[in-house]
C-alpha cells in the first residue's frame, strides 16, 4: 500500500451533517473530515478533503463506509470484556485466576452488556514470561466451556496454535493473537481451515522484549504498514479478509507518548478496511498522564481514552470495566449523533 489517506479535522453529529450537506467535508464512517493528509512515497501533503484528486477517491470511498460487520457483531461499536485467567496480569492481579471466579466475572460482564468476552491464560504485560500451551489450556478451557454454553461469544486470547484449536473445540468463536500469527507457524493454516474470525495485533518482538523495539520512523505509518503485511500474510494463508480485525497494539512496543500519537492517528489505520479492536483499559500510559500508579484506579482515564478511540474509528473496545464503558459509550453516542 503505497498511498495512504489520513482524515483530519474530524466532525461528528450535526456538525458533520451540516459540513457534508454544504460540500465542505467527506464522510468518515458516521463522521466527516474537512482536511486530508495524503501520504505518498514522495512525501506528505495536507489538502481540503473536498479537493481530493480523483485518483484518491477509491481510498476515500473505503473510509466513508461504516465499519464492516465482523464475527457476527454487526456494525455498531461493541464492548469486549477481558478475563485474564492468570496470576500475574498487570491489570487485575490474578483476580480471575480461579476458574469459578473467572466464570462469575464472565457472567457479570455479559449481564452488564458485553457483546463478547476475551479469555486469556498467558500474561502479555511487558517482561512477562511465556506460559506452556498445556498450562494455558488448563487455565482457560473450563472457563470457555462454561461461558460458551451460555451462548456467549468467546474470544480466546492466545498465540499458540494448539491452544487455539482446543479453545475453538471448547466453544470459542474468535482467536485474538497478540503476535498477529507470527509466533506459531501452525496458527494461520489452522484458522484458515476452521474459518474462525481472528484479531491480528501489532507488536514487535515478544512480550518479554517488545519495549526494546519501540523505535519508529513514522509511528502510525509504520504500524499500518506492518499490520498490512500481517493482513496480507493471513489472507495468503487462506483466512478470509471478512474474518480479520486489526488491533494497533496500544502499549505493545509503544512507550509513553507514542501511545498518544497512535490513538490520535487511528483513522489512518482505517485505510486497511478492517474493523479496529482497541485496548486502552488501565494501561500504563493512562497512569503516566493521570499519576495513577495502580492499574485498578485508572478507570476514569480508561473511559476517556476509550471514547476518544471510538471517535477515531475503533469498532471494538477491549475493556476490564464493562458497565462503566457501556455507560460512557451510550452518552458519547447520544452526544455525537443527535
Amino acid at each position: 500500500m503505497l498511498n495512504l489517506l489520513e482524515p483530519l479535522g474530524l466532525l461528528s453529529g450535526p456538525d458533520a451533517r451540516a459540513a457534508l450537506a454544504a460540500g465542505l467535508a467527506l464522510p468518515f464512517g458516521h463522521q466527516a473530515y474537512t482536511l486530508a493528509r495524503l501520504i505518498t512515497p514522495a512525501g506528505d501533503a495536507i489538502i481540503r478533503a473536498t479537493e481530493l484528486p480523483a485518483s484518491w477517491r477509491p481510498i476515500a470511498d473505503r473510509l466513508a463506509a461504516p465499519s464492516p460487520s465482523w464475527a457476527g457483531l454487526g456494525t455498531e461499536p461493541a464492548i469486549m470484556g477481558v478475563i485474564n485467567v492468570t496470576p500475574d496480569s498487570f491489570s487485575d492481579g490474578g483476580d480471575h485466576f480461579a476458574t469459578e471466579h473467572a466464570i462469575q466475572a464472565g457472567h457479570a460482564m455479559l449481564a452488564a452488556g458485553a457483546a463478547l468476552l476475551d479469555i486469556g491464560g498467558e500474561s502479555t504485560r511487558p517482561g512477562a514470561p511465556p506460559v506452556p500451551p498445556d498450562e494455558e489450556q488448563a487455565r482457560i478451557l473450563p472457563v470457555i466451556r462454561a461461558l460458551a454454553g451460555q451462548d456467549a461469544i468467546i474470544s480466546a486470547d492466545t498465540r499458540n496454535a494448539a491452544t487455539m484449536e482446543a479453545a475453538l473445540d471448547a466453544g470459542a468463536r474468535i482467536i485474538n493473537d497478540v503476535s498477529a500469527l507470527t509466533h506459531d507457524p501452525a496458527a494461520a493454516p489452522l484458522l484458515a481451515r476452521r474459518g474462525a474470525p481472528v484479531i491480528l495485533m501489532h507488536m514487535r518482538g515478544t512480550p518479554a522484549t517488545m519495549n526494546e523495539h519501540a523505535a519508529y520512523d513514522n509511528l502510525a505509518v509504520d504500524v499500518l504498514r506492518e499490520l498490512a503485511a500481517r493482513l496480507e500474510a493471513a489472507c495468503a494463508a487462506g483466512i478470509s479478509p471478512a474474518n480479520i480485525a486489526l488491533d494497533p497494539g496500544i502499549g505493545f512496543a509503544k512507550v509513553g507518548a507514542q501511545n498518544h500519537e497512535l490513538l490520535r492517528r487511528l483513522p489512518l489505520l482505517c485505510n486497511l478496511g478492517c474493523p479496529l479492536v482497541v485496548g486502552v483499559s488501565r494501561k500504563r500510559f493512562i497512569g503516566a498522564i493521570s499519576n495513577a500508579t495502580i492499574a485498578k484506579t485508572r478507570t476514569p482515564g480508561s473511559l476517556s481514552a476509550a471514547v476518544f478511540a471510538l471517535s477515531r474509528g475503533a469498532s471494538v473496545l477491549r475493556v476490564h470495566d464493562v458497565a462503566e464503558t457501556i455507560q460512557a459509550l451510550r452518552v458519547w453516542q447520544a452526544l455525537a449523533t443527535d
